[in-house]
């Protein structure tokens, strides 16, 4: 039973690929929704968003669901499925959250939302405290059915539908049992298919058809497909009824590539920073380029600082996939698109300037124009609202570890601190990793005095701003969360107080006292 006053989930299904499959309904439901919600992989270019582009409107609200995995190894203390249960409890989570405001969801699903496809997790998670409704799509199967032309059964025959991912010798065996199968979830699993047709006798009669209704259609005879070529979005007929037309070999993609094209200019890319968290520390010139983007692309936190304008698309995803943002980024600009990638704070200081540079270098993209606009960064912010701590020589050092090991990290506040220099420390914690703040501080005591001033600024900015001035013997790492910038300070780092709270400099000539 749905809750008072709260917003309703639409599993919508979008058909197989092209956009003009979307039902009506389906249609007039994406438009009309609050949140539009697909998933992609961590490269960020969802298939689902694309096929419902031409249906969504101005000023929706979009939730970028990236999968943590597909079919890559993890580190994940429950393995591939739980990492994946894990991401779909977060992900129910945030759409929970628009729905007990009221607000409607329509989250995209290819195909029918009950066929193979993500939205059943949702559902299961959500139904049971929202209102949901399903709209059904065209299958794949019907999809690829009519780009054989012929009838898949006929009379009494029957039609079973398996995954790629049995067992050869399973497959075999339903195989031989069957009027008519497809078989879905190709990819890396197609060897296995082949030879399961081949051991049922099947093989010559099958065809393998490629993203079936789009403009990247492939149909040719199964036994004549590259191993090493095969999508996830690939399915593979073995029809009921001998076909009574023959069955061409086509490729949509290659036809489409043979025909002149009209040259693309491309767009740009520019790397813009807001700033910590106040609109006012955003700057003019970034304010501008957010302005004349035809796209925004960033973490979802970033993006969502970020006023919606009228036709401008937006491209939010999770924070841990930097490469794949910079990524679709600079294959957006490549089609022409004027892109801005989205940072807090200044983009180059442990942020998207690097990651959009680093991809921008490979030859794919060698006529996309990038540009980096600089912002208040927010070791800057925090310094501010008690003084001048960074007010002689000092370090930046982000101390989280997933993108470089510990020991680097320790090696560097250790020769930092045997410097004599300030230290920004970004990064300090999240809610899985807590132990960095307290081995910090151990590394840092081996050099500077238990006395020394330390800032814990969280949020600067924010709503929920707050500034402390505490001693480095002090620093209990229960009080730093992922929110939070330390400022620790040198050998004339200095604290006193005033009749406006404690303020903190770093003089720029030893031997100065207060």
């Amino acid at each position: 039973m749905s809750e008072i006053n709260t917003g309703k989930l639409w599993g919508i299904g979008l058909g197989p690929g092209d956009p003009e499959l979307v039902t009506v309904k389906a249609a007039r439901l994406i438009t009309a929704a609050d949140v539009v919600a697909f998933h992609s992989a961590r490269h960020g270019r969802s298939i689902s968003r694309g096929i419902a582009e031409p249906y969504l409107r101005a000023g929706q609200i979009e939730e970028h669901l990236v999968y943590p995995v597909t079919t890559e190894t993890t580190d994940h203390p429950g393995g591939y499925q739980g990492a994946i249960d894990e991401f779909y409890e977060q992900a129910a989570a945030r759409l929970a959250v628009h729905l007990a405001a009221g607000r409607s969801v329509a989250l995209l699903a290819a195909g029918d939302p009950l066929f193979y496809s993500s939205y059943m997790h949702m559902h299961r998670r959500l139904a049971d405290r929202f209102e949901a409704e399903i709209v059904p799509g065209i299958t794949s199967v019907s999809a690829a059915s009519a780009a054989l032309g012929t009838p898949l059964v006929e009379g009494e025959q029957v039609l079973t539908v398996l995954p790629g991912t049995m067992p050869v010798e399973e497959l075999t065996r339903r195989l031989r049992d069957t009027d008519a199968a497809a078989i879905m979830k190709l990819g890396r699993t197609y060897p296995g298919v082949r030879q399961a047709l081949s051991d049922a006798g099947r093989l010559d009669d099958a065809y393998y058809v490629e993203r079936a209704s789009s403009t990247r259609e492939r149909v040719l005879a199964a036994a004549d497909v590259d191993e090493a070529d095969v999508p996830y979005f690939a399915i593979t007929l073995v029809p009921g009824p001998t076909p009574t037309t023959p069955i061409a070999a086509r490729d949509r993609a290659a036809s489409a590539a043979a025909a002149p094209a009209e040259p693309v200019t491309p767009g740009e890319v520019v790397v813009v920073g807001l700033g910590p968290g106040d609109t006012a520390w955003t700057t003019p010139e970034v304010t501008a380029a957010l302005a004349e983007a035809t796209d925004l692309v960033g973490y979802t936190t970033y993006i969502d600082r970020v006023p919606a304008r009228a036709g401008q698309r937006r491209h939010a995803s999770d924070n841990k996939v930097e490469s794949e943002r910079a990524a679709m980024a600079l294959d957006l600009a490549k089609r022409g698109a004027r892109v801005a990638v989205v940072s807090s704070g200044d983009p180059g200081v442990f942020a998207m300037a690097a990651a959009v540079l680093e991809v921008s270098a490979e030859p794919q993209f060698a006529q996309v124009p990038v540009r980096v606009l600089p912002g208040l960064t927010a070791a800057n912010a925090v310094a501010s609202r008690v003084g001048a701590p960074l007010g002689h020589d000092y370090a930046m050092i982000s101390l989280s570890d997933r993108l470089k090991p510990w020991d680097v990290v320790a090696q560097r506040l250790s020769a930092v601190a045997a410097a004599d220099m300030a230290i920004a420390v970004y990064n300090p914690a999240s809610s899985q990793r807590r132990w960095q703040v307290g081995a910090m501080r151990d590394v840092l005591l081996a050099h500077r005095a238990p006395e020394t001033p330390v800032v814990l600024g969280r949020d600067v900015g924010g709503p929920t701003e707050s500034v402390r001035v505490i001693t480095l013997g002090e620093l209990d790492p229960d009080e730093v969360d992922m929110r939070t910038l330390l400022i620790i300070g040198s050998s004339t780092t200095a604290a006193f107080q005033t009749s406006e709270g404690t303020r903190v400099f770093t003089s720029r000539r030893y031997g100065t006292t207060v």
